[in-house]
């Protein structure tokens, strides 16, 4: 599996994981946990636009 793609299914499963922390911490009325899990769903965002970035390139260097 490429590095890309290795970065965006790393980047989902933060994200997902983060919403599922973000809600726990809402529903046990914990405002650490839902900022873990926030943190954590932005890690998962830039891991998936990092895995787009080098995508982009790769398709700009095949090009030339």
């Amino acid at each position: 599996m490429s590095n890309s793609t290795m970065d965006k299914v790393k980047g989902t499963a933060n994200e997902m994981a983060g919403k599922a922390r973000q809600a726990a911490g809402k529903a046990l009325d914990d405002p650490e946990m839902q900022a873990d899990g926030l943190a954590q769903e932005g890690k998962g965002k830039l891991q998936k636009a990092e895995g787009e970035a080098k995508d982009a390139v790769k398709r700009m260097v095949d090009k030339v």
